[in-house]
């Protein structure tokens, strides 16, 4: 099997909490061909796309990569391409996966550049209100002070398109500082933000399923540090084991014919008390985390659910 990461360039990455290294070292252990490229490193001529790739050898120890000189290949030439740029999803990530629309179909890229370009990690969830907490959608100022005024409780006012906990703030309608921040995070009405009930379980912890082909299978819980309510390892939260709850489980079961239908393979969903927040597609993390803490190797499942849909589309 020859393989394509599409990723942030290896001086950039902490393997150490890399999900992304796992599959590649996973691919390297049984035998494959492994290349990465970053996004700025894909271009199409005459309708096809090309990457200027490089392969490498993947390692468990130091040297973690050795990488051979880069080449210009067709993407044509991979049996799988891998998309996982880490956000943010902007227009140089939308733009990137045109170009993947462009691989000959008989090469599998996962995530489905479609169904990444369609199911932001936000909005996405949006898709099923049931779970939701309260939410609003807007630029507007004044509507999403009226909203947060409703809730007769603290919200959350985040950026549409941001990852890792940046710009994710908590505040109130009576709060005096309440309109500057909406004006900050809008950039005066440009931009648009989520407005959403505060949850307060968010100090137990922020939940991580990992879902491969629609099923649960790792999950942890990222707990904030004191005086933080952000659950997200780039800022320093926690992990912890957790048991899932059936709400947990109902919400899994409700995704997963949804995301196997959309071609979504590796995804990671965000829960909070009783409520799902985010659905996370272009390049979830987590496997590092969660594998000593649940005695599993999630790289092999994900691998094995790889090579399953790839040998189904070739029969």
């Amino acid at each position: 099997m020859n393989v394509l990461f599409v990723m942030d360039p290896l001086d950039k990455i902490n393997v150490s909490g890399y999900s992304t290294y796992m599959l590649m070292l996973e691919a390297c252990r049984r035998g494959w061909n492994v290349a990465y490229c970053t996004p700025d490193q894909l271009y199409v001529l005459q309708g096809e796309a090309f990457g200027a790739v490089s392969f490498c050898v993947v390692s468990p120890k130091e040297p973690f990569f050795q990488v051979d000189p880069v080449k210009e290949l067709s993407l044509g030439t991979f049996d799988i391409v891998w998309m996982r740029k880490d956000p943010p999803f902007n227009m140089d990530y939308i733009f990137s996966t045109y170009m993947l629309d462009l691989v000959p179909k008989k090469t599998m890229v996962l995530n489905d550049p479609l169904s990444i370009r369609n199911a932001n990690e936000k909005m996405f969830a949006l898709q099923f209100p049931q779970f939701c907490p309260p939410t609003m959608v807007t630029r507007e100022i004044e509507r999403a002070r009226r909203f947060a005024k409703e809730q007769e409780t603290k919200v959350v006012i985040k950026p549409w398109d941001g990852n890792g906990g940046r710009g994710v703030l908590v505040s109130h309608y009576d709060d005096p500082n309440f309109r500057s921040m909406l004006e900050i995070l809008t950039e005066e009405e440009k931009n648009y933000i989520l407005v959403q009930r505060y949850i307060p379980e968010v100090v137990q912890g922020d939940k991580r399923i990992i879902l491969v082909d629609g099923e649960a299978v790792g999950w942890m819980l990222r707990v904030p540090q004191p005086g933080d309510h952000r659950g997200n390892m780039h800022v320093g939260a926690k992990v912890a084991p957790f048991e899932l709850s059936d709400r947990d489980k109902e919400i899994c079961a409700v995704l997963r014919p949804v995301l196997k239908k959309l071609g979504l393979l590796f995804v990671g969903i965000d829960i909070i008390g009783q409520y799902l927040t985010e659905i996370n597609v272009t390049s979830p993390t987590g496997i590092r985390e969660i594998n000593p803490m649940m005695n599993v190797e999630i790289e092999k499942m994900i691998t094995d659910a790889v090579l399953l849909r790839y040998s189904t589309r070739r029969e």
